[in-house]
């Protein structure tokens, strides 16, 4: 059995004097030659950001947070060590629900619905909606160690979560994820269909049924076009970082601005907004998540799993009982009939008006509604 060691997220003055120094030493690029984000993040923003995080930014603030929840570290098959949350529910008969984050995500996106996940009776719910909550950080990603040899793909890390759970004792569970997590969890429902006994993902990774081309819904026209648009203009990051991680990791991993820029463009992009990810993201939020990339100094690394999976995933048929939640702002928003074709016992569907890629974040209530939802729809058995 691996052994389970305690974990407390702890960050030296000399990690964060380098960050200041390096963030004051910025060598900053032209200014873009439009008036929006559509030749990226732009400077005036980004350089605001950096003299916000320089100088106003409060990490260890951030970190007690952070520390507020019982973190671990394992190390199991793989021999990658695992960095994890794992919160216990007071509820006897609180159902395992691993949950798992994606790119440029981290476990922060889940800061805010942990605990009511954990404990609903405590924020006005009911204690048969409680989980004891699982929540770990991707190989390479966040306090995770970092592979040092290849093979890594969604396939593998859904093995590697299957042995966690049953490493800390879990013969049955539930599992839930959105971005690379929302792939992890569907291979987790076709590999650990003997113990996991229900997924739902908040992205739903399945293309288009090609015998309903002839006959599509608006909602289907509009899902082919937002993945057109993906493809043209919001593809760029997954290109670079599925053929040639290791490039792009200098600059990032040398420089904060750099980091910050490449992350929140995403945020940008995917978030629900009105116009800026601060008006559903406060500033705070968005420099906790990036801190989980430049502290770790893991941009090479984390971005090795596009390398390792993109375009080579199984999506092998998923049998047992399926969940979906399609935000608006959501990358991937297939219709029913065409997640049909893969998830072959879909047992929740729901299509919201608000919210985008990273829904715990966003949206808390909203995803606590969709989770306790999906979950009463799966058979404790």
């Amino acid at each position: 059995m691996a052994a389970i060691e305690p974990f407390t997220i702890t960050t030296t003055d000399a990690e964060l004097d380098d960050l200041r120094a390096r963030l004051a030493n910025t060598r900053w690029p032209d200014r873009e030659l439009v008036d929006d984000w559509s030749q990226g993040t732009p400077l005036a923003y980004v350089q605001e950001l950096c003299e916000y995080w320089a100088n106003e930014y409060d990490w260890p603030a951030a970190q007690e947070r952070l520390n507020r929840f019982d973190h671990f570290r394992t190390t199991l098959s793989g021999g990658v060590p695992i960095h994890f949350i794992h919160q216990r529910s007071p509820h006897p008969d609180a159902r395992p629900l691993l949950i798992t984050h994606g790119w440029p995500g981290s476990i922060v996106e889940f800061h805010k619905v942990i605990e009511p996940l954990v404990d609903p009776v405590a924020h006005g719910g009911d204690a048969a909606d409680a989980f004891h909550v699982v929540a770990p950080s991707l190989p390479g990603f966040g306090f995770s160690g970092k592979p040092t040899e290849t093979g890594w793909s969604v396939e593998r890390i859904a093995d590697e979560w299957a042995e966690l759970m049953a490493t800390l004792g879990y013969d049955r569970y539930l599992a839930q994820g959105g971005d690379w997590g929302a792939m992890i969890t569907s291979a987790i429902g076709a590999q650990d269909a003997e113990h996991c006994q229900g997924i739902h993902v908040n992205m739903v990774s399945v293309g288009p049924d090609p015998a309903t081309m002839d006959d599509l819904t608006d909602r289907e026209k509009d899902c082919l076009a937002g993945m057109q648009y993906y493809q043209d203009w919001d593809s760029g990051y997954s290109k670079q970082q599925g053929t040639r991680p290791q490039t792009v990791g200098y600059g990032l991993v040398d420089s904060p601005a750099g980091q910050a820029a490449w992350i929140i463009e995403k945020f940008w992009s995917w978030v629900h907004h009105d116009g800026h990810p601060e008006d559903i993201l406060t500033r705070d939020e968005l420099l906790d998540n990036v801190m989980l990339y430049w502290l770790p100094n893991n941009a090479t690394s984390s971005a090795r799993i596009y390398w390792e999976s993109f375009g080579k995933t199984k999506r092998e048929p998923v049998e047992i009982p399926m969940g979906a939640s399609i935000f608006p702002k959501e990358i991937l928003r297939p219709s029913k009939r065409w997640a049909e074709f893969r998830f072959k016992n879909i047992v929740y569907w729901n299509e919201l008006d608000k919210g985008g890629h990273f829904a715990a974040f966003e949206q808390p209530e909203q995803y606590l509604h969709e989770i306790r939802s999906w979950a009463r729809q799966v058979p404790r058995g």
